[in-house]
């Protein structure tokens, strides 16, 4: 009698080096995916330099991303159903090289969003495709460990990533910045080829799946909080860099120093978070958007002092460390017979919004100032938190929900 040897056998079996080392390489290309989607905040008056362009219009290069995400990632779960998830990651890392690359030699504006289009559709079909793949790397027992190990790419990110970018571009043009990371990548491609297994494809949302989710109250709330949230940290944080140069008058050698103590404090965020976020959900997401309304409405006042500024930064570090957790751990609850989908919409959303809250932040830096715009996105983190506790008043819907009913 023949025995069919499912995935979850082979994962068993497999040796604990070879998922381990899988384990790098899929974080590895997170990490690669997020710092290129946020290298451009770093280098946002540089690039708008060589082009002539003002800062407002510079953020677009942030906007791009987030929006082709958005669509990438529902539209590839659905896609490339039947397709080697190896085989995928490896395709989209070769994108994102390509992308890097083009950037750094980019000859004009138009080229380089082409770069950044490139970008946005990888960060959508990556994520969609890598949120689940700790469960059939590791054993079982070990796969809530391995999944915050690939998640943690996220902060770290921030923490390396934008602040080595912006010093290498300091030191020898932005350009640089993008053929280091195009090199990075390339080296993450050959680790995913070496030491990824063979994935095959074993189940896929259906878009019918997604639209029935949005009738769910409890969805439409973690959808409202999320929006609110993203859209006041990106309209913010992507002109982050602009405002200590002319509210703090910080150098870039200085820039470097204050965001890469932000990326320290986020790192920390999402680790506090992650125990907090299991007791105390909602309160945990209320009190991070606070912190983050605190930290934008006075940067621009306490901001004129290296050291206002870098206690600011900290407690916005702190702030949205916590963010992403809270937000995925919000979907998984109002979903929770669908944790692929939930995974999705998350993705879909936090990118649409990410990429909204960079546009309409340059729209307002446009029309007023960088102060006006930190100003501006408080208000929205403080509209986040007032919703919060309003969304008790549907415990019953999401109960129900949680239950596997519809409401």
């Amino acid at each position: 009698m023949s025995v069919r040897t499912t995935p979850s056998a082979v994962v068993e079996t497999r040796a604990p080096l070879t998922g381990r080392l899988a384990v790098v390489a899929v974080t590895l290309g997170i990490f690669s995916i997020v710092t290129t989607e946020i290298l451009p905040i770093g280098l946002l008056t540089p690039i708008g330099s060589t082009f002539g362009l003002s800062d407002g219009t510079a953020g677009l290069m942030m906007t791009t991303p987030g929006i082709l995400a958005a669509i990438a990632a529902p539209a590839v779960t659905v896609a490339t159903a039947r397709l080697d998830r190896r085989f995928m990651l490896g395709v989209l890392m070769l994108v994102l090289t390509i992308a890097d690359f083009l950037a750094a030699v980019a000859p004009n504006y138009p080229v380089l969003m082409v770069s950044r289009v490139l970008v946005g559709i990888v960060i959508g079909a990556f994520w969609s495709i890598a949120a689940g793949l700790a469960e059939r790397l590791v054993p079982r027992a070990r796969v809530a460990r391995t999944t915050a190990v690939i998640f943690s790419a996220v902060p770290l990110g921030s923490v390396i990533g934008v602040p080595a970018g912006t010093f290498i571009g300091a030191q020898w043009g932005w350009r640089a910045a993008f053929a280091v990371m195009g090199a990075l990548t390339l080296g993450v491609l050959a680790a995913l080829a070496v030491f990824v297994p063979a994935l095959p494809s074993e189940r896929a949302t259906r878009l019918d799946v997604l639209g029935g989710m949005l009738r769910s109250r409890a969805v439409r709330w973690a959808l409202l909080v999320t929006v609110l949230i993203v859209l006041a940290h990106f309209g913010t944080y992507t002109y982050v860099t602009p405002l200590l140069e002319q509210v703090t008058h910080a150098g870039p050698a200085l820039i470097t120093v204050l965001l890469f103590g932000y990326g320290l404090a986020g790192i920390t965020g999402n680790f506090v978070a992650g125990a907090a976020v299991a007791r105390h959900p909602k309160a945990t997401f209320a009190v991070s958007a606070v912190m983050i309304a605190c930290a934008t409405t006075a940067l621009p006042f306490a901001g004129g002092s290296v050291f206002g500024a870098a206690a600011l930064l900290v407690v916005w570090g702190l702030a949205y460390g916590a963010v992403p957790v809270c937000s995925q751990t919000w979907f998984a609850h109002a979903a929770p017979r669908s944790p692929e989908a939930a995974s999705v919409l998350f993705t879909s959303s936090f990118q649409a919004t990410f990429s909204l809250g960079a546009l309409a932040g340059g729209m307002v830096v446009d029309a007023s100032s960088v102060r006006t715009v930190m100003i501006t996105g408080g208000a929205a983190a403080f509209a986040m938190a007032a919703c919060v506790p309003l969304s008790s008043e549907r415990r019953r819907a999401s109960t129900i929900w949680n239950q596997g009913g519809e409401r």
